[in-house]
């Protein structure tokens, strides 16, 4: 898991600077474009092959998560051009806590009171983080904050259709659809690329794929819910990206309310883990 975080923050970091030159939209429709690939792998190889990996009950719902999941990627993607990496990841690390407080609604799960203290704690923290003041709420401040909010969504569908369809049928249609979506969004918006740029988008290719085998790797040999809490450790990953590369700081505000994020977020990774 800690190896899954290294790959994620390194891709995070890749995403960034050729998002910084080229449009969002065209460097995700690339990226997906691998990704599907990658996935159509693993599933030809696995019992079934890919017609296996295809079948569904519920494909209305597998194909709006994959679309809210490249929309989630696109959104965080233009935020690191907006923001830098350590504060979008600062804020975006409260989605623990938004998949806590909607899986009530969502799935009808029930969040003890203090699941909802520690919420409201990381709240606090993201508040902190916005500096919302007595002015008014920077709108750029606003977009890791919704793609936080659209993969705490995307990560309670996941659960929801889990209930019928194994984690290959999902991991195929998150690929395949998102793929499929992307190229429609983003081919608009194709532009010629330098030779360096293509070598940044092959690693950022390759990264992605290394990400998602080491996660499933990962979940193959442990429980999510014990490692999961290792999955912050991307926002330290971040941070040092975004400090000695592209010349970041750590605002005294972002640090604070990241620190009361974290904590609350792990704090719920825990409770949700001894209550079951």
């Amino acid at each position: 898991m800690v190896l899954t975080t290294v790959i994620f923050a390194a891709q995070d970091g890749i995403s960034r600077h050729l998002a910084e030159n080229y449009n969002v939209l065209m460097v995700v429709m690339i990226r997906f474009w691998f990704f599907a690939a990658f996935v159509m792998v693993i599933a030809a190889r696995k019992a079934g092959g890919l017609r296996a990996a295809a079948t569904t009950s519920q494909p209305l719902m597998q194909g709006f998560r994959a679309v809210l999941l490249v929309a989630e990627i696109c959104v965080m993607v233009y935020g690191f051009t907006l923001l830098g990496l350590i504060e979008v990841h600062a804020v975006f690390a409260c989605y623990p806590l938004l998949i806590a407080a909607l899986s009530g609604p969502v799935l009808g799960e029930r969040v003890g009171w203090r699941r909802w203290l520690a919420i409201a704690v990381g709240f606090i923290g993201v508040l902190i983080i916005l500096e919302p003041g007595l002015g008014v709420i920077d709108p750029k401040a606003i977009v890791p904050f919704i793609a936080a909010l659209m993969f705490a969504l995307y990560g309670l569908l996941t659960r929801y259709v889990a209930r019928k369809d194994t984690a290959a049928t999902s991991f195929f249609w998150t690929g395949t659809v998102g793929s499929v979506a992307m190229t429609l969004a983003g081919i608009w918006f194709w532009e010629p690329m330098t030779s360096d740029a293509w070598a940044w988008m092959i690693t950022l290719c390759i990264t992605g794929a290394a990400g998602h085998y080491t996660l499933i790797k990962c979940y193959e040999v442990a429980e999510a819910s014990a490692v999961q809490p290792f999955a912050y450790l991307q926002l330290f990953f971040v941070t040092g990206i975004g400090i000695f590369i592209f010349g970041e700081t750590i605002a005294l505000n972002v640090a604070l309310g990241g620190a009361l994020v974290v904590g609350a977020g792990l704090f719920t990774l825990w409770r949700q883990r001894k209550v079951g």
